[in-house]
């Protein structure tokens, strides 16, 4: 039997973490290739809905990540993020998932290895994790 490869969908913010992520390429710097980059102009326009679509078509966790606070080109969209965030590992927790599965990070620009080490810790937690529940539970 192969050993578990998590699916993790990311919503990088375009000014920061995604900056950031092309950093961390040039820089040759590595990390699993799990990731699925979904590249957003702000965290703040990660809606609710788009987590919640990731998880139950298969992804084994959803990462958010974008500048820092204080730092968002559009003022409030990362705070906006943290409230959303907050409310979705409630809700994740009700339906009996691990709130581990959705995590939301702020990687400045220049922070290409801080992003390869988060990208590397978040698989191997959702590796310990194992296989998200909703795929086997979801019948469409």
């Amino acid at each position: 039997m192969t050993e578990f490869e998590p699916t993790i969908v990311a919503f990088f913010c375009n000014w920061c973490t995604y900056t950031a992520s092309d950093l961390a390429g040039t820089s040759r710097l590595s990390y699993p290739p799990n990731i699925k980059i979904i590249r957003m102009m702000c965290t703040g326009m990660v809606d609710p809905k788009y987590v919640i679509k990731a998880l139950l078509e298969g992804a084994d966790a959803v990462l958010i990540s974008g500048c820092h606070p204080g730092d968002c080109h559009y003022i409030n969209g990362n705070y906006k993020a943290r409230r959303r965030v907050k409310l979705l590992k409630e809700m994740l927790k009700r339906f009996g998932l691990e709130e581990e599965r959705l995590r939301l990070t702020w990687i400045g620009a220049s922070d290409g290895l801080q992003l390869a080490e988060t990208i590397n810790t978040m698989v191997d937690q959702v590796k310990k994790l194992g296989p998200s529940e909703i795929k086997s539970t979801m019948v469409i």
